[in-house]
């Protein structure tokens, strides 16, 4: 078996998570014996670290946002040909793309909610006013971002008026982020699908539904233990639950993914939308797709060497 060079860190707002990742990555290949070095990623000298490892070494992708997860390092990678984990260069570019990843799957059964694309700079007092109109209440994020970060819900023109108010702050979470999404506000139940690949066939593998202390599934709600719920199996009409599992397949398998992903859905009461993919969901302790794979009797170490098995 190739020796396990785990990639953790980099330069983005997903820092501490791909910490978090890479130490659980770590205790499992200990558990299992398996030999592995850690890599910390500076994407200012990557290209010439990578070089100090040859083909006999497989990369464990535990990074997590820009560089790491958005079809870059994979495409280092590739061009050295190292075997890494999780999607392909393709794969991982789309997925990381809300709209990319909406029009690759616009032909498809899943449903999603329709949405405009704009410049960081073309965030103007007036053009909000004219989409809340428009659809009354809406929500702003990055187009390429994880973790929620950059989620702002907008549910009246006191709240733009808050936003501007207070722009250069608010712009400023932004500044990382040219390219911006507008979604009309759709109140629904917040549901999770992870998807994971066993001996190449791929399999939706359970519904969470997510309750938050918080307005909706952020960052600190994702990542700090008590500030939210997991329903596992997520409570819903049997044929809804099994629409969710059957968007969560097609997205994973139009976009080509590999190894893992997860697909954050909202549930109407009368519609399944689907929101976005993680081709590299995180892997902490209290993250959803180990918490989904142990509720179907399959463990961490498991889940690892299955990860790792894919990208052989």
């Amino acid at each position: 078996m190739k020796k396990i060079l785990v990639l953790e860190g980099g330069f983005n707002e997903e820092h501490e998570i791909s910490l978090r990742t890479s130490k659980e990555v770590q205790k499992s290949l200990k558990r299992m014996k398996i030999k592995f070095e850690v890599l910390k990623v500076n994407p200012k000298n990557f290209s010439e670290k990578i070089k100090l490892y040859d083909k006999n070494f497989l990369c464990f992708n535990a990074l997590h946002g820009t560089y790491g997860e958005d079809g870059t390092i994979q495409k280092i990678l590739e061009k050295y040909k190292i075997s890494y984990t999780h999607s392909d260069s393709k794969a991982s570019k789309i997925g990381f793309d809300k709209n990319l990843t909406k029009l690759k799957i616009k032909n498809s059964e899943v449903v999603t909610i329709e949405s405009i694309i704009l410049e960081r700079n073309q965030i103007k007092i007036n053009l909000l006013y004219k989409i809340y109109n428009k659809l009354n209440s809406f929500v702003l994020k990055p187009v390429s971002s994880g973790s929620s970060f950059g989620v702002k819900i907008f549910n009246s023109k006191s709240d733009i008026s808050k936003f501007f108010l207070n722009y250069d702050n608010e712009i400023n979470r932004y500044k990382n982020h040219n390219k911006l999404m507008i979604e009309k506000y759709i109140r629904g139940r917040e549901l999770t699908v992870s998807v994971y690949e066993n001996k190449k066939t791929t399999q939706a593998v359970e519904v969470t539904e997510i309750f938050s202390s918080r307005k909706f599934f952020d960052y600190k709600a994702k990542y700090i233990k008590g500030l939210s719920k997991h329903i596992l199996p997520a409570k819903l009409p049997k044929k809804m639950y099994k629409q969710c599992l059957f968007f969560a397949k097609i997205v994973h398998d139009e976009l080509g993914c590999k190894g893992i992903s997860r697909s954050d859905f909202l549930f109407d009461e009368k519609n399944i939308y689907f929101l976005e993919i993680n081709t590299q969901p995180g892997l902490t302790p209290i993250s959803l797709v180990p918490e989904q794979l142990s509720h179907n009797n399959i463990d961490f170490d498991t889940l690892i060497k299955k990860i790792i098995e894919s990208s052989l």
